[in-house]
């Protein structure tokens, strides 16, 4: 295992993290005390978790991803030996009209990035976590409108309601003074927003943010267009969320399958990965993993770690099998002429799933 600074902190993560968003879902509290038994022994010292997981969100199941790491921390007794990331979640009611509204049962669904909802959202995290601080405390998704989740276009609105950054970095701050959070990041978001946060971060005096969490894999370079640079020059890496596109490039849904029991068999709605385009790309991807008598999922995980602007690589996992497999990405090497063939069929496969 290797491991890489958390931004421009002394804190060094693991290159792959542990992703926790099927614990309380598709995996069970003993299950999930079994994939952070497995993570810890590879070298793993990085997971990530959210206060709306398990995913899909629900009242049934609400904050079990948080309250299984907390029970295995009381247990085990190695919360000091583990970088640990979790996030509020963003509003709701901007991209939906439903009554009830989404997420109901987190705050009355009606979440912002401010004072109120922040002190709110960390006072509870730390409970189910068992602990009494955050390594890493993200903003799940931008409290603006924006382009994320898979929309690519981005239309202005003069008449939004947000909460401005600076704001929500001032109330970042005070948890960070106060000893509950020891650094900040941000997920799901875009070149403006994290350049606003970092020129906020020299001018206003509130901390800078450490880390990217986005999406990013073979079918989805966005990334690479409009963040890596920023990340790369400003110390504040990538963590790299769906580096198997929700399983499509392990392979397993190719040709039509559809195994019992996985993640898009259980959720359809989860389908962003398993367009046309998508398909074609991974069964490419699938057959140059195949001709070179390598494991396509290693290879896929391995090539978001492989370059300059990414600091962790976030799997996840619903059998100890998958687990074990997708951890040896770490130690999985991608010479040149492999980087070369990838890079040809993403050139052929541009983007399919952005």
């Amino acid at each position: 295992m290797q491991y890489r600074p958390l931004g421009n902190t002394e804190t060094k993560v693991s290159t792959i993290c542990l992703g926790t968003m099927t614990y309380g879902e598709q995996n069970s509290r003993e299950e999930a005390f079994a994939q952070m038994d497995m993570a810890v022994a590879a070298g793993v010292n990085f997971f990530d978790v959210a206060e709306m997981y398990p995913v899909p969100s629900r009242t049934e199941t609400a904050h079990r991803s948080e309250e299984y790491i907390g029970d295995w921390f009381a247990a085990r007794g190695k919360r000091d030996d583990i970088v640990l990331a979790t996030k509020i979640v963003g509003p709701m009611e901007a991209a939906h009209s439903s009554s009830p509204p989404p997420l109901a049962w987190i705050r009355g669904g009606k979440t912002r990035h401010n004072r109120k909802h922040i002190t709110a959202a960390v006072d509870a995290s730390l409970q189910r976590l068992r602990t009494d601080y955050i390594d890493l405390y993200q903003l799940h998704w931008p409290d603006r409108n924006t382009n994320f989740f898979g929309t690519i276009n981005y239309e202005h609105n003069n008449k939004e309601q947000m909460t401005p950054l600076l704001e929500t970095l001032t109330a970042l701050a005070e948890v960070v003074k106060a000893g509950k959070v020891r650094h900040i990041g941000l997920s799901n978001e875009t070149p403006w927003g994290l350049a606003q946060c970092l020129m906020l971060a020299a001018t206003a005096g509130v901390p800078q943010v450490v880390s990217v969490q986005n999406p990013y894999s073979l079918l989805n370079r966005s990334y690479e267009i409009g963040m890596a640079e920023i990340s790369a020059r400003e110390q504040c890496g990538l963590l790299a969320y769906s580096p198997l596109a929700f399983g499509a490039l392990s392979g397993k849904y190719l040709n039509g399958a559809l195994p019992e029991k996985s993640r898009m068999a259980l959720f359809p709605v989860f389908k962003r990965y398993l367009s046309d385009k998508g398909v074609a790309a991974t069964a490419a991807y699938a057959q140059l993993a195949a001709e070179c008598n390598i494991n396509v999922a290693q290879m896929a995980i391995a090539f978001t770690i492989d370059n300059a602007f990414t600091t962790s690589s976030i799997i996840g996992a619903t059998t100890l099998e998958q687990l074990q497999c997708n951890l040896q990405a770490a130690d999985f090497v991608i010479d040149d002429e492999l980087r070369n063939a990838l890079n040809q069929l993403g050139q052929q496969h541009f983007n399919p799933c952005p």
